[in-house]
C-alpha cells in the first residue's frame, strides 16, 4: 500500500506540472484553448490570472516531489490535503470535471498515505 500510495502521490505531483505548463505557457495556444474549452479572447485577457494559477500548482508538485524524495509523511499529507481541497473548490466553482480529475486521485493517495499497511 505505501508504494502505491507513493505512485498515486508522483502521479498527482506530475499533473500539476502538466497544469503549470499549460496554464503558464500554454494558455493561449490552441492546446490551452481547447483543454479548456475557452475563446482566444478569453485567454488573451486571463492570461496574466492563468500564469499566477500555473505558478500555484508548481508549488503544489514541489511540495510532493519533496514530500517523496524526502519521505516526509506529514509533508505529502498537508500537499495531498492542499491539491484535495483545490479539487473540491474548484469543483464547486468551476467545474465538477475538476473533482474527478484533480480531487479523486489525491483523496486515494491521501486514503493510502493514511492507511497502516
Amino acid at each position: 500500500m505505501k508504494m502505491i500510495a507513493k505512485l498515486l502521490t508522483g502521479f498527482v505531483a506530475l499533473q500539476h506540472i502538466g497544469f503549470m505548463i499549460v496554464e503558464m505557457f500554454l494558455w493561449q495556444h490552441p492546446i490551452g484553448i481547447g483543454m479548456f474549452g475557452i475563446t482566444s479572447e478569453f485567454a488573451s485577457d486571463t492570461a496574466f490570472m492563468a500564469k499566477n494559477q500555473g505558478l500555484y500548482n508548481g508549488f503544489l508538485a514541489a511540495g510532493l516531489i519533496w514530500s517523496l524524495i524526502a519521505a516526509k509523511r506529514d509533508v505529502r499529507i498537508f500537499f495531498l490535503l492542499c491539491v484535495f481541497i483545490a479539487g473540491v473548490f474548484g469543483a464547486l466553482t468551476v467545474s465538477p470535471t475538476i473533482l474527478l480529475v484533480q480531487a479523486v486521485p489525491a483523496a486515494l493517495a491521501l486514503v493510502l498515505t493514511l492507511s497502516k499497511r
